[in-house]
C-alpha cells in the first residue's frame, strides 16, 4: 500500500477553517505523509450534489441553459442541485429536477457517481435518470436565471464535442447514460 492509499490518509493533523458558506466551506489542513513529512492543502468540504438526465422520451433529454455568475455565461447544461444534509440524494434529484425544469418525474434512478475535481474539493456528484415525466411548476431561487431546452440525446451528445456544452458534470453524465444506453441487450 502506498504512502497514498493510507486508511488514515482522510485524517488531518490540523484543521483551520478559512471560510464558511452557504454551500460550503473552505478549510485549511495539514498531513503528515510517511518519510515525506508535513503536507499542507487547502481544500473546499462540499455536501455533494446531484445531476440528473430527465428523458422526456427514449430520445429526448430535458436541458437547461443556466447564467453562471462564476464564469459570466450562460450555460447548456443538466439540471443540478447541491444536497441540503441529511436530504438523500435520490430525494434532492427529484426536488432539483422539479425546480429547475418545472417537470416532476414517476421514475428516478441512479446512474453513477464521480468527484468533480478531488484536487481541491471532496464534491461528490450522484447522477440520476428521471423518467415518467409529466409537467410540473418550475420554482427557481431568486438568483437562478434558467431556461428549459428539450433536444434530441443525440444533438445533447454531440454539443459535448462541439463546445456547444462546456459544463463538466453534463459531459460526462450524457456520456456515462449513453455507454449504458448503448450497450443493453
Amino acid at each position: 500500500m502506498s504512502d497514498f492509499q493510507r486508511k488514515d490518509a482522510d485524517k488531518p493533523l490540523m484543521k483551520e477553517i478559512l471560510l464558511k458558506a452557504t454551500n460550503f466551506t473552505v478549510e485549511r489542513r495539514e498531513y503528515e505523509i510517511p518519510g515525506r513529512g508535513l503536507v499542507r492543502r487547502e481544500l473546499v468540504i462540499h455536501p455533494g450534489a446531484v445531476v440528473i438526465i430527465p428523458m422526456l422520451t427514449s430520445d429526448s433529454v430535458v436541458m437547461i441553459r443556466n447564467y453562471r455568475f462564476a464564469v459570466g455565461a450562460e450555460l447548456l447544461e443538466l439540471p443540478a442541485g447541491t444536497l441540503e444534509p441529511p436530504e438523500p440524494p435520490i430525494e434532492c434529484a427529484a426536488r432539483e429536477l422539479e425546480e429547475e425544469t418545472g417537470y416532476r418525474a414517476g421514475k428516478v434512478e441512479p446512474l453513477c457517481e464521480f468527484y468533480t475535481s478531488p484536487g481541491f474539493t471532496n464534491e461528490k456528484m450522484h447522477v440520476f435518470v428521471a423518467t415518467e415525466l409529466t409537467p410540473s411548476t418550475q420554482n427557481l431561487d431568486a438568483t437562478e436565471q434558467i431556461r428549459v431546452a428539450t433536444m434530441p440525446l443525440a444533438e445533447a451528445l454531440a454539443a459535448t464535442a462541439d463546445g456547444r456544452i462546456v459544463d463538466g458534470k453534463t459531459i460526462a453524465a450524457l456520456h456515462v447514460y449513453n455507454y449504458h444506453m448503448t450497450r443493453k441487450p
